[in-house]
């Protein structure tokens, strides 16, 4: 599963122009053999072809393969138009968009329509009076299936002609009647005709306009201000929606809920694992974050979203592991950049604690716990430490660490302290190797990496009191007994 819906791209990157050898009129279009197939069908083929041959079904989402995907495929295999319903983060636009890659790569279309429409099947007056004029002649365009997806975010500012189309007082202007159809200027839908079209938080949509989308889910037309105007339309209409919504923005009107063939509920990752894989998907870093970090940060996001203190109806955001990971690899950077350090930098445990500070403003706590935000934070990453130093190190021999300190000796760290000149503080320490490829970090690390593994062990030893710690004002953090 994946979260960055703002980054989520279509499934296939868009070409400059179709293969040469493609028909070029309604004629040659017939002597291909070519046969004209609905969205649905078109959909259900390609998914059937996927599942047999074993690809990935929808590329970039992680997490959901037990669970939301095989829901997706039946709504999908059975032609029902979809809502995904689910906490803010929780990828379901990246599915969204995910299914335009089960479209046909190249689809015809008659060339200059506004409505993708399929030389079998014109919708429009103008459409349907050039194929019987031109006949075998017309010009078909192809269409690749990355212009086939449409998408609407609803806002309480949305209006029917964004969606389904208005009157154009310009081509009223131009003399034609006004009860002509071909005054109408289309809307979002219908210009993404042949295609799929995704509404996101469907409940923020005012009702009444909610009320335009009904002919569009079970009749597949439209109907602009009183025409009498049948488009019969060719698409897959799906919207994501968040169950607060229904309670603190909107709803989603009865009917229309019930001309959704299927309503699936999403979730945030279910394993730890999976939370690490998705931001090690997402995350933009401009450092390297070690595994064990990108632990830290995944337990940290789940125990966040499980803490009696953060309110649950909010939830919290895959987003917020994401930049969580983006913060911690700036703050490894800057310490490069200040501290003069060599060879590429390396996100430290001591980079962590940027997190609560950036970050804590994206989580919406409970009424009661005014004032302890940073408290609650810090305490739930502490765990998280603890947590990976006891997946990733437990029964792990750190007695060689722990006599560093003996005898009145400490470790200085902290923002302005190279990875060199830990390293050379700790000198040679038993039982060094072993820590550091548990803790994926190679067996010949680079200092970067060995300081990451380093502190990381000195960290966990003083979150188990084995290890005392000090914080200075200075922003030093000095281990010792």
């Amino acid at each position: 599963m994946s979260n960055r819906d703002d980054r989520a791209t279509t499934a296939t990157a868009l070409p400059l122009e179709p293969p040469a050898d493609l028909p070029r009129t309604l004629g040659a279009l017939r002597a291909s053999g070519h046969e004209h197939v609905t969205v649905k069908e078109e959909l259900r083929r390609n998914l059937l072809a996927r599942m047999r041959s074993g690809e990935d079904r929808f590329p970039g989402v992680l997490g959901y393969e037990d669970t939301v995907a095989p829901e997706l495929e039946r709504a999908l295999l059975a032609g029902h138009d979809v809502v995904l319903l689910g906490e803010r983060g929780q990828g379901k636009t990246r599915l969204l968009r995910s299914l335009v890659g089960l479209l046909d790569e190249w689809t015809p279309v008659i060339a200059g329509s506004e409505l993708n429409e399929h030389p079998y099947a014109p919708l429009t007056p103008a459409s349907r009076r050039r194929v019987l004029a031109e006949g075998d002649a017309l010009a078909v365009d192809w269409l690749h299936r990355s212009l086939r997806y449409g998408e609407k975010l609803a806002t309480p500012d949305t209006s029917v002609g964004d969606l389904v189309g208005d009157v154009d007082p310009v081509k009223v202007a131009e003399g034609r009647a006004l009860g002509d159809p071909e005054t109408i200027h289309f809307g979002l839908v219908p210009r993404t005709n042949r295609g799929v079209f995704a509404i996101n938080e469907l409940p923020d949509l005012a009702e009444r306009i909610q009320v335009s989308l009904l002919n569009v889910l079970e009749e597949r037309d439209i109907q602009v201000r009183g025409y009498q105007l049948r488009l019969p339309l060719d698409l897959l209409l799906v919207a994501s929606a968040n169950p607060e919504d229904y309670t603190n923005r909107g709803r989603i009107i009865t009917p229309l809920k019930d001309r959704f063939g299927a309503e699936i509920r999403t979730h945030y990752p279910l394993e730890v694992e999976l939370e690490v894989d998705l931001v090690r998907q997402e995350a933009d870093t401009v450092a390297e974050v070690p595994e064990h970090l990108l632990e830290v940060l995944a337990r940290f996001t789940r125990a966040v979203r499980e803490s009696p203190a953060v309110d649950p109806a909010s939830g919290v955001s895959a987003r917020f592991s994401i930049a969580a990971a983006e913060t911690v690899a700036a703050a490894a950077l800057r310490r490069s950049a200040l501290s003069g350090e060599d060879g590429e930098p390396v996100a430290r445990v001591g980079d962590l604690h940027t997190v609560v500070s950036v970050l804590g403003g994206k989580v919406e706590f409970e009424q009661g716990e005014e004032g302890r935000e940073s408290e609650v934070l810090e305490h739930l990453l502490r765990t998280a430490v603890a947590e990976t130093y006891r997946a990733r190190l437990g029964g792990a021999e750190l007695s060689g660490f722990s006599a560093l300190v003996t005898q009145g000796r400490t470790i200085e760290t902290g923002d302005l302290v190279p990875a060199r000149r830990l390293l050379e503080q700790v000198g040679t320490v038993p039982g060094l190797a072993q820590v550091l490829d548990r803790l994926g970090l190679g067996d010949e690390p680079t200092p970067g990496r060995a300081a990451a593994g380093v502190e990381f062990v000195l960290e966990s030893l003083h979150l188990t009191r084995r290890l005392d710690k000090l914080v200075l004002d200075d922003g030093r953090t000095v281990y010792g007994s």
